[in-house]
């Protein structure tokens, strides 16, 4: 069983921070090798409202899945292991994400 972790980041000020963050720490806590799994995004829409977050997905051996939501309204992220519980929960404290570059980060990737 795990327990919820409620944590704060400081050094997270732009959207590739938070890629790089999130990749990390899905990577740390299911011990899997750094670079060595793919990773997506997916941007997530609240009806007429626009983006309201991100999906980040580390694609694990064997087809196992970790994920990581961005909600941009609390500018926080929560993270999920591969049965889709929620683990830990982390605030961003200064992140800065302007709309347009978010969008234009997730067209190139």
């Amino acid at each position: 069983m795990h327990v919820m972790v409620t944590a704060s980041d400081e050094t997270i000020t732009t959207f590739s921070d938070l890629r790089h963050f999130v990749y990390q720490t899905l990577c740390k806590h299911h011990e899997l090798l750094v670079n060595s799994f793919p990773t997506s995004e997916s941007l997530l829409k609240r009806g007429e409202h626009g983006a309201c977050g991100v999906l980040f997905c580390l694609h694990g051996p064997r087809a196992v899945k970790m994920t990581a939501i961005w909600e941009k309204d609390h500018n926080r992220v929560l993270f999920y292991g591969p049965t889709g519980k929620r683990y830990c929960q982390v605030d961003v404290n200064m992140l800065i994400v302007p709309e347009q570059e978010l969008l234009n980060n997730l067209a190139t990737n």
